[in-house]
């Protein structure tokens, strides 16, 4: 837990907002107007210097003004942002979307993320994925030769999925029948949240495997499991990085498109746990190296049968979180209420943000 005064709380929201909204490091004649206090700039920038002793500040270069650290950015969010409404012209915008005949189909997640981006001015995706827990119901691995063999898969969906592999060492075939034995007793019936390291490493050593065969069977089962989840995504406004000066670098900004590109990468993005809730991820939070410097939100919501739809957005660690989860809260109400969701019979659309509120630090008083 990281204890901060009112005052540093203060000086705190005000440095990540003004950044926000300048793209320029704050100095503290900056933070003493905003704050419109009698407090001195030299005793802000006292607190200030303590503020990045304690990781919560960045000072870029000498001299210059601060801006926030991901630590800052995540007591922000957790415990300083305040809820924000979305205007009104905006509320119009998204209500005369949603309002038709529109159901979950490629046409409504290129709608909705189109709209998403075009609001918040970075990349959206929008997804839709089923709710219930697929699995797999049955391996078989069938020998080619002493290098190759082929794996074939029978989901809970009725699906079947089958893979050649190549391999740089040598197999027997009676290897291959302990392992698909092991498989068809461990890894069935099981969510791929559940095939974990630990699972993987008591097959490779019930079989005797030590060339990593358990590891690429599983690899390709988790894969699956993932790519059955996901019944659509879509990207939009990937264009829109480049409007934003953290990506003035070209090859920087290329780096993300290509990764939101990838629908694979996108359903490993993190997610939140229940309907209505923002998930906010900042930064080195985020797993995947493209997005070390930037920040994710995302949002679900439920539409009442089988399916569970997503929205999110990526952009840079200055993002307007306040801002973009009022209209990421708003958007999901809307579509949840149109697509039949729990509740929709009576919600009230709000243009005010829910934010699950997630991180291991917490904001208390000294």
């Amino acid at each position: 837990m990281t204890s901060l005064s009112q005052r540093k709380k203060e000086i705190l929201r005000t440095v990540v907002e003004l950044f926000v909204k300048g793209a320029e490091p704050v100095g503290s004649k900056a933070v003493a107007e905003a704050l419109g206090s009698s407090v001195s700039s030299a005793t802000i920038r006292s607190e200030m210097a303590e503020l990045e002793s304690m990781g919560l500040l960045e000072q870029p270069h000498t001299s210059a003004g601060r801006i926030p650290s991901s630590n800052g950015y995540r007591i922000y969010v957790n415990d300083l942002m305040q809820d924000q409404n979305i205007s009104s012209d905006d509320a119009k915008v998204i209500d005369s979307t949603l309002d038709g005949h529109l159901t979950e189909t490629p046409s409504l997640l290129d709608k909705v993320g189109s709209l998403t981006s075009r609001l918040t001015t970075y990349p959206a995706y929008a997804m839709s994925s089923m709710t219930g827990v697929i699995s797999i119901v049955r391996f078989d691995l069938i020998y080619v030769d002493s290098s190759t063999f082929i794996i074939v898969v029978l989901l809970s969906n009725d699906t079947v999925k089958n893979k050649l592999v190549h391999l740089t060492t040598n197999v027997e075939q009676t290897m291959l029948t302990r392992l698909s034995a092991v498989l068809n007793a461990s890894f069935t019936g099981i969510p791929e949240e559940r095939i974990t390291p630990a699972l993987i490493t008591s097959s490779e050593r019930a079989i005797g495997d030590n060339t990593g065969l358990v590891a690429v069977v599983a690899g390709f089962t988790i894969e699956l499991l993932i790519e059955a989840k996901t019944v659509g995504t879509r990207v939009s406004g990937a264009i829109n990085l480049l409007s934003h000066p953290e990506y003035r670098d070209v090859d920087k900004a290329q780096r993300i498109i290509r990764y939101l590109s990838d629908e694979k990468e996108l359903a490993r993005l993190p997610s939140p746990e229940t309907p209505g809730e923002i998930k906010i991820t900042i930064g080195p939070e985020n797993l995947a190296d493209e997005l070390r410097d930037s920040s994710v939100m995302a949002i679900k919501y439920d539409t009442g049968s089988d399916l569970q739809g997503l929205i999110g957005v990526v952009g840079p660690t200055r993002m307007d979180y306040s801002k973009v989860a009022a209209h990421l809260s708003y958007m999901a109400q809307g579509l949840s209420w149109l697509l039949g969701g729990p509740g929709s019979e009576v919600m009230q659309l709000k243009a005010s943000s829910k934010v699950n509120k997630t991180g291991d630090d917490r904001v208390g008083e000294e």
